[in-house]
């Protein structure tokens, strides 16, 4: 039965453009939001419960908002996202018991890097946020009424995470981080933003350049969190838990994330780098050296030499920055395939002042960052050159022009 009026809320997709793989471990990125989007259309009941249906597919998601519920009867993929939101809302605060109902839209392709999943999240969560306001409650006005807050709450309920005075939760399995809803909720149209994690901060935001467009080609090969791929992804955010946890057996020390140790002492890299040669538990030192040297690499000279390239229009010093992130993302982070290699060589031999793959990796999607003039022609020859290399890929790539856009944002009726 429905118990108030109508809400439409429009939550972008994203793109990492470097900063791969350590927002988890308190790294830095630099993200922006793009024009793709899911809306949702939401009408509120008097049940507390939320129901989930799609204008554009088959299936229909009812799950209770209830804490401990593990699985739905429909939406398979799709349930397991309104699951986590559903069982972790309802745990945190008890007293909401406003249930929605919501029908999607989307123009985001799915599992294809662009972060359709956590925009579900996004969509969902503010749904019950917005349809169970409770200013009484101080843990509800801590988090919801700050941008980056709410963003890294969203984050937790999607990976499980502590956050504030809530424990952790099962989430949808993945071990990942909050980098993903920060660039959705707290993009700034027309700019990248760059941020840290652990907690989430705003570092700076910085223009893009009016005449340059972001050309992004899907592989055709799924990148998911969830299912089979679920170990591989975890496999790599693992790898810098293993080493904080060396770190803080070889210190005594409890140190929240591996940016904290990094920033610990004057020697903290060296004595890291050492520790990762020397393997942690599953992990040995032929993954996690690597893996340390691209963590630190990414976060304390490409990100931030990248926002001054970015900001300066010193676009040769910035392709060199990308190149390297996606060279280590190849060799330390082995999360790439021969798909998302080609598409960011390919694009780069094209003319493209930088590109890279992002997001989980596994598949996915790579970025190009290319004069708005010459977007068209640019596309339709990535295009060919990836679907003659890829020829069964074809049917399930796609090739997007777009610009940094802004935040997740409600149309109220």
């Amino acid at each position: 039965m429905s118990a108030a009026g109508e809400r439409t809320f429009v939550v972008p997709g994203r793109v990492e453009l470097v900063g791969k793989h350590v927002d988890y471990a308190g790294g830095r990125s630099l993200t922006c939001a793009v024009d793709r989007t899911i809306t949702a259309t939401v009408t509120e009941l008097a049940e507390p419960v939320i129901r989930v249906r799609d204008e554009g597919k088959r299936g229909f998601v009812e799950v209770p908002l209830a804490p401990g519920i593990e699985r739905t009867h429909g939406g398979k993929r799709r349930g397991t996202y309104v699951v986590a939101v559903a069982r972790r809302f309802a745990r945190d605060f008890p007293h909401a018991r406003t249930g929605v109902d919501i029908t999607l839209r989307s123009t985001l392709p799915p599992s294809a890097g662009l972060s359709s999943s956590s925009a579900l999240v996004v969509a969902i969560a503010s749904a019950l946020v917005a349809a169970n306001p409770r200013d009484d409650d101080d843990a509800w006005s801590a988090i919801f009424s700050d941008p980056l807050s709410r963003a890294e709450y969203f984050g937790a309920m999607e990976t499980g995470a502590p956050y504030g005075p809530f424990s952790s939760d099962a989430g949808v399995g993945a071990r990942g981080g909050a980098q993903d809803h920060v660039a959705i909720v707290c993009a700034r149209d027309g700019h990248v933003g760059q941020f840290s994690y652990v907690p989430a901060r705003l570092e700076q935001y910085v223009p893009w350049p009016a005449d340059y467009v972001l050309a992004i080609g899907v592989s055709g090969v799924r990148a998911t969190k969830t299912g089979n791929a679920r170990a591989r992804y975890n496999r790599v955010s693992d790898s810098a838990r293993a080493l904080l946890r060396s770190w803080n057996a070889a210190t005594a020390r409890t140190d929240a994330t591996l940016a904290d140790a990094l920033a610990s002492e004057p020697d903290a890299s060296d004595r890291l780098a050492r520790l990762a040669a020397m393997g942690a538990e599953e992990f040995d030192g032929r993954y996690l050296g690597p893996r340390f040297a691209q963590f630190r690499e990414e976060v304390e000279i490409i990100v931030p030499a990248g926002a001054d390239a970015l900001r300066d229009s010193d676009f040769t010093k910035l392709g060199s920055l990308v190149d390297r992130s996606m060279a280590m993302a190849t060799t330390a982070l082995v999360n790439q395939v021969p798909e998302t290699i080609y598409l960011a060589r390919r694009a780069r031999e094209l003319g493209a002042v930088a590109a890279s793959a992002f997001g989980a990796g596994f598949g996915g999607a790579v970025w190009a960052m290319i004069p708005a003039s010459d977007a068209d022609a640019f596309v339709a020859r990535w295009r060919t050159g990836y679907v003659t290399s890829f020829p069964r890929r074809e049917p399930h790539t796609e090739w997007l022009v777009t610009r940094p856009g802004g935040p997740a944002r409600t149309l109220d009726r």
